[in-house]
């Protein structure tokens, strides 16, 4: 039923005709003429004219009245105007790969892929467009418009409510943050969040941080996780330098840190003030430190460094 032309480019689909170039073989081969068929199957002539020409779509009631005439099975015309459908979809894709190189060369591309932060995605091989693919699969959204939508315009998820537009560098900030979010859903939490579990472990965090424990990071998020809070490590980007960020995650409280410090006491710091956020203050907001963007709060920052500031002390 499907005629495929193959091109030598494997990056791209077999070309999928149109029905409607089956149905005018099928009329040839029955020798019958349009006027007829209109009518054998009660279809308005120009119904039938506009699928011959590629214009019109097979629908379920159509493909029943062709299968009567033609004595091709309904499911066959319906399949065949789905594979045209779905060509024609990833068709119109490949443009849109296209036209977002420019927007896939203004991440760390290279830098991300060393990380492993692709280690998960099925990252196709040959044509540079597929590095738009590579990003679009990342950051789970359907074309670079997507990602501009939502890290930029945040028009999705009300509790990611600061815009990057303002950020040194919104692309490479955006893969950590998304790099984030993976690691927190690969994390489970034991108990459901509160402000009383959370406070409650703060005198064991402190009995970590003046110990010196050699498996402090595996402590800690064990010790966060009773409380309901994920605790996650993420390697940063070169050109975004972020130390820490505190932010709900699918409903869930979560902090996400730089894995190395240069200084311990930025460590200590840095964890008190996402901890200071999250009991502070709300969870339509996202908080990172040594970064600066659009909406940053510098009342509920204060109020985050005068958490830290005060367990430090402990």
């Amino acid at each position: 039923m499907t005629r495929t032309r193959h091109f030598f480019d494997p990056a791209k689909l077999p070309v999928v005709f149109h029905p409607g170039e089956t149905l005018g073989e099928k009329l040839q081969e029955m020798g019958m003429g349009i006027k007829e068929f209109a009518t054998r199957v009660s279809k308005p002539e120009k119904t039938i004219i506009a699928v011959l020409k590629g214009k019109s779509s097979i629908t379920p009631d159509m493909a029943v009245a062709f299968e009567l005439v033609t004595k091709i099975p309904a499911h066959m015309w319906l399949r065949h105007q789905k594979s045209y459908d779905e060509f024609k979809a990833r068709q119109k894709r490949e443009e849109t790969l296209k036209d977002g190189l420019i927007w896939a060369k203004k991440f760390p591309y290279e830098e991300i892929s060393r990380l492993g932060w692709f280690a998960n995605i099925n990252e196709p091989q040959g044509c540079e467009k597929n590095i738009v693919d590579t990003l679009c699969s990342f950051f789970a959204v359907s074309s670079p418009k997507g990602w501009e939508d939502f890290y930029l315009n945040q028009r999705l998820r009300v509790s990611f409510s600061i815009t990057l537009a303002k950020t040194c560098d919104p692309y490479a900030l955006s893969a950590w943050l998304r790099q984030g979010e993976i690691q927190a859903g690969q994390l489970p939490v034991e108990s459901k969040y509160t402000a009383r579990l959370l406070k409650s472990i703060l005198k064991d965090i402190i009995e970590i941080k003046n110990n010196g424990a050699p498996n402090r990071d595996e402590q800690l998020t064990s010790l966060l996780q009773k409380a309901g809070v994920k605790l996650i490590f993420t390697e940063t980007l070169s050109t975004a330098p972020v130390k820490g960020c505190a932010r709900y995650i699918y409903g869930v409280p979560c902090i996400q840190l730089a894995k190395n410090f240069e200084i311990e006491s930025d460590f200590w710091t840095t964890l008190f003030h996402e901890i200071g956020h999250i009991l502070l203050h709300g969870k339509k907001e996202i908080f990172m430190e040594n970064v600066s963007y659009g909406d940053k709060d510098p009342v509920k920052e204060a109020e985050a460094n005068e958490f830290a500031t005060h367990w430090m002390k402990k």
